[in-house]
């Protein structure tokens, strides 16, 4: 099984998440592949053109944006203009107009695309993969050399039962191996889509399943993908309450959640105490502020309470070290 050795975190188009990809290192910008789902109304090209996220790649997945519309070629002049190539993320379910301009989209730049293919809901059995496989390869005029694969358990893999999840992703990949894919990578997200019923004022633990599922499959050469520290399980409606400060930090097993209501009503001072809470903490690397950017913010609102940020800063920091973590735990050769 080929592998490009990419970490392909699956990350929304919002401000948090491309602030930390604009804050990415060198050695990070070479090794991170991100996967941003467009959104109808978000308008990424332009949060991308401020940005500035520092990627040498950006897979674009248009598959939540309803047809017509979400025509991936302009956004591939954009990201081009910033020396960024765009690959686009091929959905089963997307009309042949659609796959043929992704098809068009991948030939502008370096002729690759990413399919995205969720077991539990595309193809039940090794005959509908073929069938799926080779439509999208037919309608975007595409080699299977030239896709990725990723092999998308969503949720799924966190389920009381994860014995049962192991063993579909396991026939996924025995039917992957039978074509020449450019790689294959398994994503899984264990955040829940809502923290708002977790504890405050201290730190608790979510447990990093998705993470521990790749671990337990133990394929040679698979790659690693995750949905960073959001869920994959979008919630519907918009909030209107006020977020509290909230910093999801990662580990090898887990993330805690720091979700922080005291010192008053100021968010400055509430940020500032989450945050010396935590640049205290045992979770606190012994790099500290230069594991990565989001670390270095961190560690600058633990030492004043000016400056609180907004619930996009707080996903930037957290996104920004969950990146630096996983890179640092998954193999370079």
């Amino acid at each position: 099984m080929k592998r490009d050795r990419v970490y392909r975190p699956i990350l929304r188009s919002r401000r948090g998440e491309l602030t930390a990809l604009a804050h990415l290192s060198d050695d990070e910008a070479g090794r991170v592949s991100p996967i941003v789902e467009a959104d109808p109304d978000d308008g990424l090209g332009p949060l991308i053109r401020e940005l500035r996220p520092r990627s040498e790649t950006i897979a674009v997945d248009f598959g939540h944006v309803p047809e017509p519309g979400g025509d991936p070629e302009p956004l591939a002049r954009l990201l081009a203009g910033l020396g960024i190539a765009m690959i686009p993320v091929l959905r089963p379910y997307e009309s042949g107009l659609r796959l043929s301009a992704h098809g068009r989209a991948a030939r502008m730049h370096l002729r690759r695309a990413v399919l995205r293919l969720r077991p539990h809901a595309d193809a039940g059995n090794p005959a509908e993969a073929d069938a799926v496989a080779e439509r999208v390869l037919r309608a975007t005029a595409l080699d299977p050399d030239r896709v990725d694969l990723l092999i998308d358990l969503a949720e799924t893999a966190c389920v009381p039962h994860p014995t049962e999840v192991e063993e579909r992703a396991r026939r996924v990949l025995r039917w992957a191996r039978a074509s020449p894919w450019r790689s294959v990578s398994v994503a899984a997200g264990a955040m829940p889509p809502d923290l708002d019923g977790l504890p405050t004022d201290r730190p608790v633990t979510v447990g990093r399943h998705d993470a521990r599922a790749w671990a337990r499959l133990g394929e040679p050469g698979l790659g690693y993908a995750d949905y960073g520290v959001t869920s994959p399980v979008r919630r519907l409606g918009v909030q209107h309450h006020r977020q509290l400060p909230t910093l999801r930090y990662t580990t090898d097993r887990d993330w805690w959640i720091y979700r922080w209501a005291r010192r008053g009503g100021r968010s400055d001072d509430r940020c500032h105490d989450l945050c010396r809470t935590l640049v205290t903490s045992p979770q606190w690397p012994s790099a500290g502020a230069r594991y990565s950017w989001g670390d270095a913010e961190i560690a600058r609102r633990a030492r004043t309470a000016r400056g609180a940020g907004s619930s996009a800063s707080w996903i930037a920091w957290s996104t920004s070290h969950h990146i630096a973590h996983v890179l640092r735990t998954l193999p370079r050769g």
